[in-house]
Parts: C-alpha cells; sequence; structure tokens
C-alpha cells in the first residue's frame, strides 16, 4: 500500500463525513419539526457518524498494523541475509589469509 493510495483514502472518508454531516446539519435546520425531536435525530445522527468515523479509525489502524509488521519481517529477512553474507565474506577472507 502506497503513502499515496492511503492518503487519499483517508481524505476521501473524511470528505464522505463531512458532506453527509453538512447534509443532516442542513436537513434538520430546515425541517419543520418541533425543537425536541430534531435535537433527538441530531443526538442520533451525531452518534451514527461519530460511530463511522471510529469503525474507520480502526480499519485504518489495521492497516497500518498489517503495512508495519510486512516492514519489520522484510527488514528481518534484509538482516539476516546480510549477516549471512558478511560472514561467507569473513570466512573466505580467513581461508585465504
Amino acid at each position: 500500500m502506497s503513502d499515496n493510495n492511503s492518503n487519499s483514502g483517508f481524505a476521501f472518508v473524511a470528505g464522505a463525513l463531512m458532506g453527509a454531516a453538512a447534509g443532516v446539519l442542513a436537513g434538520l435546520l430546515f425541517a419543520p419539526e418541533p425543537g425536541e425531536e430534531t435535537r433527538r435525530k441530531l443526538s442520533d445522527k451525531s452518534k451514527e457518524i461519530t460511530d463511522d468515523l471510529f469503525d474507520k479509525f480502526d480499519d485504518l489502524k489495521e492497516s497500518m498494523t498489517e503495512v508495519l509488521d510486512d516492514i519489520k519481517e522484510g527488514a528481518e529477512e534484509t538482516i539476516d541475509t546480510v549477516k549471512k553474507s558478511t560472514t561467507a565474506i569473513i570466512e573466505e577472507v580467513k581461508s585465504k589469509a
């Protein structure tokens, strides 16, 4: 996963959430309903948007954990390869000395 794709994905989700919040707010402000019902709807929608945001954050956190695990695994493999190559070179130099 490249940084560009994860940044554009986050930007899309953030934009979608902001658009949804603006739409909900506009709808509530122009709806001909009693104040109590409007406040209840606003509260319900706020909770829904917050829950969705937390779900997206958890997904992002999980994806980043997987990426970091892959990087760590690749680094460990590279270190092992370098160690083996270095040991082979040292042994070769010792045998020629």
